[in-house]
């Protein structure tokens, strides 16, 4: 299985899904038609399927020409069928869907909207995580809370250690600015911090990053542990206390 990044709008990643043995191709998260076309016409391929995370217009946008154009199916989390352009196929939290010749798990991660999906590539051990799990970052809440979004990203840790992340933005650089600032000697995050700079100075995705690498470098990931909870003067306090603060300092950041 081959993922290729599409550039999007101004930070936005589509990711073009090619399961070369079936011959199955899908798009994640179009926030606009025209990149990706271009990318399919280039390889000479016809869509199949559109997977979104969630409802925002930066990840349906290209929806619906998309569709029209290709007559590809769109899939997305059942809750949202309202708010998803085209909605073909509807899934449920924890629902097995098959994509080709691979399984993929759905994982309910609501906090950044009340509808957010995961989509798990079981045996590739690729997950897009949309808005929800950032590169060294996690989504901003809109519509549920702290303690829904908490939820969400500690399901998202129990997945595979190996696991690709594939999120929504090319948020990485300033996410890792803001985890430095707070867990400035923890020595994996510096670096992950000197790899990102290198790739983004060549202007090449710092996505996708392995589930491994965000849970010793991401500080929305160790809220839970005890030398970030010392860093941040919260010794012995409620991981998620923890975490409501970090996600409220990044929102001053």
């Amino acid at each position: 299985m081959q993922i290729t990044p599409i550039p999007c709008l101004i930070d936005n990643y589509a990711y073009i899904i090619n399961d070369s043995n079936s011959k199955t191709i899908g798009v994640v998260d179009p926030s606009e038609a025209a990149p990706v076309i271009v990318f399919l016409k280039k390889q000479n391929l016809k869509l199949n399927y559109i997977l979104n995370t969630h409802h925002h217009f930066d990840h349906i946008g290209g929806n619906d020409e998309l569709k029209k154009l290709y007559n590809a199916k769109v899939v997305g989390f059942k809750d949202d069928k309202h708010r998803i352009p085209g909605i073909d196929i509807t899934l449920e939290d924890n629902e097995k869907w098959i994509f080709g010749n691979s399984q993929t798990k759905i994982l309910h991660i609501p906090g950044h909207t009340l509808g957010h999906i995961c989509f798990f590539f079981e045996k590739e051990k690729i997950a897009f995580t949309g808005d929800t799990l950032f590169s060294l970052g996690c989504g901003k809440i809109f519509e549920g809370d702290h303690n829904q979004l908490l939820k969400s990203l500690n399901k998202i840790k129990k997945l595979p250690k190996d696991t690709m992340i594939y999120c929504g933005h090319e948020y990485t650089c300033k996410n890792a600015e803001f985890c430095m600032k707070y867990d400035s000697n923890n020595i994996d995050l510096i670096n992950k911090f000197e790899k990102i700079k290198k790739l983004r100075s060549n202007n090449l995705p710092t996505i996708p990053s392995s589930l491994e690498d965000e849970l010793k470098s991401n500080i929305f990931l160790r809220c839970n542990q005890n030398d970030l909870k010392i860093k941040l003067n919260m010794k012995n306090e409620e991981d998620f206390k923890v975490f409501r603060k970090v996600r409220d300092l990044k929102d001053s950041f």
